[in-house]
C-alpha cells in the first residue's frame, strides 16, 4: 500500500511531456517554503491505495502521454516510500511507461539504491549549497543531497536538477555560483531549473492552523530571476526557469 496525497493528470512542470504525478505523503525536510506542508507528516495523512489501482490509472492515462510523458512520483520525498515504490515501478516498466522520481535525495538505503536504478529520470532538488543555509532552510544538512547527486553521476542516470530561488534565503550570487561549480560539469544533468518562490501553498497554513514563516518575503521579480539565470547560465548548458 502507498500512502498517497494527491494526484494530478496532465502535469507539465514535473517532467518530460505530460504526466500523471502522483504526490505521496510524508518527508523528512521541514521547508520553509513548502507549498504542500500537509504532505510532510510520515504514516498519517494522505489516502492509504494499492500499487495496483496507481498502475490502472497510469494504463489508462498512457494514450495522453505520448512518446515524451509519462508518471512522476513526487511528495512529499517519495523516497520515504522507497520499499513500496520498487515492485510499481517495476509494473510501469513492464508497461512501457516512463518514469521520473522527484526526490531531494536525502534518503540512502538499499531501497532507495533500487528505486533509482529503475526509473528513467530524476528531477533532484538541491535546496542550497551552503550546508549552514541549507540547514536554514530545510531543517537538515545537504551531505545526503550531493551523495545521492554522486551516486546519479555514477550510474549515468538522466537528471533535471533543480533550484528553488527564495528571496533572502537561496537568492545569493556566493550560493548560485557554488551550485554551478559544483554541479556544472555533471553529464548527466539535461538541465537546470531556475523555480522562483511563490506564496500559493500560504493558505494551507492557516488552514493546518501552523505559522507561515515566510511571510515578509517577496516573490522573486523578473528582473531577480533573470540576473540568477546570468549567473547559471555561466556553468549550465540549459537553464530553464517558469
Amino acid at each position: 500500500m502507498l500512502r498517497v496525497h494527491s494526484f494530478e493528470s496532465m502535469g507539465t512542470f514535473d517532467g518530460p511531456g505530460l504526466r500523471l504525478v502522483v504526490f505521496l505523503q510524508g518527508c523528512n525536510f521541514q521547508c520553509l517554503y513548502c507549498a504542500n506542508p500537509d504532505t510532510i507528516p510520515i504514516g498519517k495523512g494522505g489516502k492509504l491505495i494499492e500499487e495496483s489501482e496507481v498502475l490502472r490509472r497510469a494504463i489508462s492515462e498512457r494514450p495522453f502521454f505520448g512518446k515524451r510523458g509519462g508518471v512522476t512520483f513526487s511528495g512529499g520525498e517519495p523516497t520515504v516510500q522507497a520499499e513500496a515504490l520498487i515492485p510499481l515501478c517495476r509494473a510501469l516498466k513492464e508497461e512501457g511507461i516512463h518514469i521520473c522520481l522527484d526526490s531531494q535525495g536525502s534518503i540512502r538505503n538499499r531501497y532507495v539504491d533500487e528505486l533509482l536504478s529503475i526509473v528513467d529520470m530524476v528531477l533532484l532538488d538541491c535546496k542550497h549549497m551552503l550546508p549552514k543555509e541549507h540547514q536554514r532552510l530545510t531543517t537538515q544538512t545537504n551531505t545526503n543531497t550531493l551523495l545521492t547527486a554522486e551516486q546519479l553521476r555514477a550510474m549515468g542516470k538522466p537528471v533535471r536538477l533543480r533550484y528553488v530561488f527564495v528571496p533572502g534565503y537561496s537568492d545569493q550570487p556566493e550560493a548560485l555560483h557554488a551550485l554551478g561549480q559544483h554541479f556544472g560539469g555533471f553529464e548527466n544533468i539535461e538541465r537546470l531549473e531556475l523555480l522562483p518562490y511563490h506564496t500559493y501553498g500560504k493558505h494551507k497554513y492557516e488552514t493546518l492552523g501552523k505559522p507561515y514563516l515566510l511571510e515578509e518575503v517577496h516573490e522573486p521579480t523578473h528582473e531577480e530571476i533573470a540576473s540568477a539565470q546570468a549567473i547559471l547560465e555561466r556553468y549550465f548548458p540549459v537553464v530553464w526557469t517558469q
